[in-house]
């Protein structure tokens, strides 16, 4: 057999196919029968080192793109949500003692952990609104505006698993109103009675109408199983101050003490049957501290991921603030220098207190001592923070209006430090503060800013304690201090002429009686639109009369680490007020289709 035919025999061809086809060579008709397989295994030694990487770049390519389409197809189709799980740790200024919504009022740590253990019947939203929280809605109000009925939710339970009801409702509330039990939310409760009219029913009847009274309602609720066992003597030294249970969206698990019996740290758990819903973050952790600085050093050394509370000059001293997202929450609360005119003669004169409203420079002091995060206060109604009318006149700084002032008021022939005299009296006073370093920083800017009308000002730095028996017996003449309001004000503590002696807080000792008419008429007016307007009225009689020089309102800074989502607050009636949404914060997520 020739060659030819062995090929053909090779190939599978039979004789009469070479009628039927021109003749191939040996090389063509091997070269039609290799395999796309053997083609592929032959191709790398066909091409170049450089072609090889070429196609081998463009094959994973094309690999890439066949897994990334489905995945972004996925993502497209589908939105990120709040999935349960995740912790995170946050340091708090004090150190608890009691945990307990009677008794919590003397520092931040007991009200934050108050805050997140303990429900009441209305709380704040992140808005700064009353919604309810243990009632199913507002509470009923009679036309008189003297009877306040509450329906509560019929699926609450203390952290214990009993049930909450009515009977905690009254037991809380008489326990308030009862001196023996010494609570300072007592001033609060007076003039009202309180009745169970069934289980999930309760009624509130005032003998005085009072308009804020749903602010009242925002108390935390005691377990009357738990409680009615414990004597009022003891009621302060009861272990439930401090391992408390209550119904709020996070439940106590453990604490942690030094070896000096001092309480470093809460681990705190998420309530899986909390009634507005399980909170998402599993589990919190509070550690406590007894200055800004050493807590500030602790999120410096990663000890906390948040910072419960930084104040505007010590902002620079925080480490890796890319972790962080300082939020600045208004706080309807403002500082002021309060005149008292009956501990000095000169302040009795309406032109001196106006010079110095006029040469207090309120933006220099916002942005020299709290780095720009606070706002500048005409008016004791905060209107630059609260819903009322911030249409009001303002006294800006403009020091040749002060002195010329002072000058037609017959104040002249400066001494050799530039102080003005009248008939023989210096112009001097002495300002009282405390030793909080913002405050004296303000007052030290003050002195400044009022030597340069020539002003002399002694500036007296008190501790706390002494502080509060100075203003209690009213000894200042220039004080400089902080008041605080509700979201819905109430300012007749500090403003009506009956609170100018103690327990009062009418720290200049404000008295106008058209003031005091409106003040008393705003608290039984129970139409919003109608007390606000009374409000106003009132707040421009305050400004035109200058008691005080208003000067500003600081941001609340809460740092927080990047982790945390969900956080919406922007207006608290008090610190813990940071964690009213709580509940919504989330840190681990899931995606869901759109």
């Amino acid at each position: 057999m020739d060659s030819n035919n062995q090929l053909d025999d090779f190939f599978g061809l039979k004789p009469d196919d070479e009628q039927k086809r021109p003749k191939e060579t040996l090389k063509e008709a091997f070269v039609k029968k290799i395999t796309f397989g053997d083609k592929l295994h032959l191709l790398p030694k066909i091409l170049s080192k450089r072609e090889r990487y070429v196609i081998f770049g463009f094959l994973v390519v094309i690999l890439l793109s066949l897994l990334i389409i489905p995945i972004a197809a996925y993502y497209q189709a589908t939105t990120p949500t709040p999935d349960f799980g995740g912790s995170f740790s946050e340091g708090v200024l004090g150190e608890p003692r009691l945990i307990n919504p009677l008794l919590a009022q003397a520092n931040d740590a007991d009200r934050d952990l108050t805050s997140l253990i303990y429900s009441g019947l209305m709380k704040y939203n992140e808005e700064g609104k009353l919604i309810p929280d243990l009632a199913k809605s507002h509470p009923e109000i009679s036309s008189d505006g003297l009877t306040y009925t509450a329906y509560l939710k019929e699926n609450t339970f203390w952290h214990d698993g009993t049930k909450l009801t009515a009977d905690d409702i009254v037991f809380t509330i008489q326990a308030a109103q009862n001196p023996d039990y010494v609570s300072p939310q007592r001033v609060s409760w007076q003039g009202v009675d309180v009745e169970k009219i069934n289980d999930y029913t309760v009624r509130f009847k005032l003998k005085n109408r009072y308009a804020q009274f749903s602010n009242n309602l925002t108390i935390g609720i005691l377990p009357k199983h738990l409680w009615q066992y414990v004597k009022p003597i003891n009621f302060s030294l009861s272990e439930l101050n401090v391992k408390p249970i209550g119904s709020g969206p996070y439940k106590f698990e453990k604490l942690r003490k030094d070896r000096s019996g001092r309480i470093e740290s809460y681990e705190l758990a998420a309530n899986r049957t909390y009634h507005n819903g399980r909170p998402y973050i599993e589990t919190i952790s509070i550690y406590f501290y007894n200055s800004e600085d050493e807590m500030i050093d602790a999120y410096n050394r990663n000890e906390v991921q948040n910072i419960g509370f930084v104040s505007g000059q010590n902002i620079d001293k925080i480490k890796y603030k890319n972790r962080l997202t300082i939020q600045e929450l208004k706080l309807p609360r403002y500082f002021g220098a309060f005149f008292n005119q009956d501990k000095s003669a000169i302040l009795e004169n309406k032109n001196v207190r106006l010079a110095l409203n006029h040469a207090t420079d309120r933006q220099a002091i916002i942005d020299k001592i709290l780095n720009g995060n606070g706002l500048i206060i005409n008016s004791p109604m905060v209107g630059e923070i609260l819903d009322i009318n911030n249409n009001v006149t303002s006294y800006n700084f403009d020091v040749e209006k002060a002195k010329q002032i002072l000058t037609a008021d017959g104040w002249g022939n400066p001494d050799s430090n530039g102080i003005l005299t009248k008939r023989d009296t210096r112009l001097t006073f002495k300002l009282t503060t405390s030793t909080w370093p913002e405050l004296t920083e303000v007052a030290a800017m003050l002195k400044e800013q009022w030597q340069a009308i020539g002003v002399e000002v002694t500036i007296e730095v008190l501790p706390i304690s002494q502080l509060q028996q100075i203003i209690k017996d009213r000894e200042y003449q220039i004080l400089l201090f902080g008041e605080i309001l509700n979201i819905d004000p109430d300012p007749f503590s500090l403003w009506h002429s009956s609170q100018k002696r103690d327990p009062g807080l009418n720290l200049a000792l404000y008295e106008n009686k058209t003031a005091d008419k409106l003040l008393e008429e705003a608290r039984q007016t129970i139409n919003p639109l109608e007390r606000m307007n009374k409000y106003d009225d009132f707040q421009k009689l305050v400004i035109a009369d200058i008691p005080a020089v208003f000067l500003y309102s600081p941001y609340y800074l809460y740092s927080q680490t990047n982790s945390i989502h969900g956080f919406s607050t922007s207006l608290i009636s008090m610190p813990s007020d940071r964690f009213s949404n709580i509940g919504y914060w989330y840190i681990e997520t899931n995606r869901s289709f759109k």
